[in-house]
Order: C-alpha cells, then structure tokens, then sequence
C-alpha cells in the first residue's frame, strides 16, 4: 500500500461512514480498485482508520457526550447487542466476510432495494421519540441489534441503525444523530479488539500510512456528517438506495 492509496482510502471511509451505503463495502471495492493485496494489514487498515471517522463525531457533537449523561446511557444500551454479536462472530467476518466482493455487492444491491421500497411505504408516526434522552432502553437494545446486520459488509451501519430507528418510532434527524453517537463506542470496541488481535501484521512503516488513512478519514467525515444532518431537512433515503443498486451494478459488470 502507498501513501496515495491510503489517503484515497481514508477519504472514502470519512465521506461513507455516516451515510446508508456502507463505508466498508466501499473499501473493500476500492481495495480491489487498486489492486491492494488481501493482507492482515489491509483488513486492519480498513478497520483502524474508522476511528478517525468516529473522532468526527466526538468533535462535533462532544458537547451532548459530555454533558447529558442520559443520552450516553442509551447509546450504551445500544452498544451492548454488538459488542456481543460482533465479539462473538469477529473470526468469521474477518476470515470470510471482509474482503468478499461478491459478499459486499449483493449486501450493497439488496440493500438498495430494501431502502426504495422502505422509503416508499414508511410513514412517520404521530408519537415518535423526538429527543434521544426520551428513548425507552428497550428500543435503544433494538436499535443496537438492527446495527448488529451491519457485520455483514455491505449491509451499511449507518443504514440498519437509521431503519431500525424508524421502524420503532424515531424521528429522522434523531436517530441519525444517535447513529452518529452510536458509532463512537461500535467502532472504537472495533478497532481496538482488532488492533490487539492484529498488531503483528502492522509494521513500522504501517504505522504512518495508518496516521494518514486515519487523519483523511477524520476531516472528510466531519464535513459528510454536517451534509447528512442537511440533507435529511429536505429528503429521504430513496436516492442512497438508487446509488446502491447503481454501484453494485457498474461494479459487477465493468470490473468483476
């Protein structure tokens, strides 16, 4: 890997992380794109430099983190489903899901389609939760296992968390902030368990092209946070699930 595959790397976790099309999905087809090796490291690349991503969040939003502590309650609630499922099925993701293509374009087409069809027939509620601290924790445990969907590549965590939100009554610009408050412990639980189990693979010279991936990672996505939070004033989802369906497609016919 070069420092210019990392950065364009870096650039693609930080512009997909938050929106429904799956930052992973898109790594492991912009991986094949540039011919990187299916390594240890490329895997663990993938996964640490979501962190940075994540830090976007902490930056923008770090006055609701630190200062309403039941909202971080709820996040919590949410976060505990994954870190079972995900501690309990990280060897198999990893050995046989990361890395798949033809995993990642099916998730990415179905996906596509389930987001059209959700969007044409989801209607919002009179009761729904408009604040995060209003939450019910039993809701905040469904949400967290919706989010679990997305250890398969593809699926997007952004996108199951958001849907599953909304199927149980949330309003649209608050459950995509708690998928954005939901992805700092999710990710960070992520990364540091593979980093553990992986710091081998990671050489010196890895350590730099991790700090590039990771910084690009981190300013885009604060400005892809700040677009979402925007374009969800005014639309739904629909046009996410069409350019789903379109990569998958472009993909599987002019490069597979």
């Amino acid at each position: 890997m070069s420092f210019i595959d990392a950065i364009v790397l870096g650039v693609i976790e930080g512009v997909t992380e938050f929106l429904p099309i799956s930052s992973t999905g898109h790594l492991i087809l912009a991986s094949d794109l540039l011919h990187l090796p299916d390594t240890e490291f490329l895997k663990t690349f993938e996964i640490a430099i979501q962190l940075g991503a994540i830090l976007a969040v902490v930056f923008l939003y770090w006055r609701l983190i630190f200062t309403k502590f039941e909202v971080v309650k709820r996040v919590l609630a949410a976060f505990l489903p994954t870190a079972i499922l995900g501690l309990a099925f990280y060897g198999l993701v990893k050995r046989y899901l990361l890395g798949n293509e033809m995993v990642v374009l099916a998730a990415l087409f179905l996906g596509g389609v389930f987001l059209i069809a959700f969007e044409k027939f989801y209607k919002e509620r009179g009761d729904v939760t408009l604040e995060i601290q209003d939450l019910p924790y039993k809701k905040a445990v469904w949400i967290g296992l919706f989010q679990s969907l997305a250890l398969v590549p593809g699926v997007s965590r952004a996108a199951a968390t958001i849907v599953g939100g909304l199927i149980l009554g949330m309003k649209r610009k608050t459950i995509v902030e708690f998928s954005f408050l939901l992805a700092i412990p999710t990710m960070a639980a992520a990364t540091g368990w593979d980093m553990l189990k992986s710091f081998d693979s990671v050489q010196a010279e890895g350590l730099g092209l991790l700090a590039i991936g990771f910084g690009m990672a981190f300013v885009t996505a604060v400005f892809s946070v700040k677009f979402l939070i925007k374009f969800i004033e005014t639309h739904n989802f629909t046009s996410f699930g069409v350019y789903r369906i379109l990569i998958a497609l472009v993909f599987w016919i002019w490069v597979l």
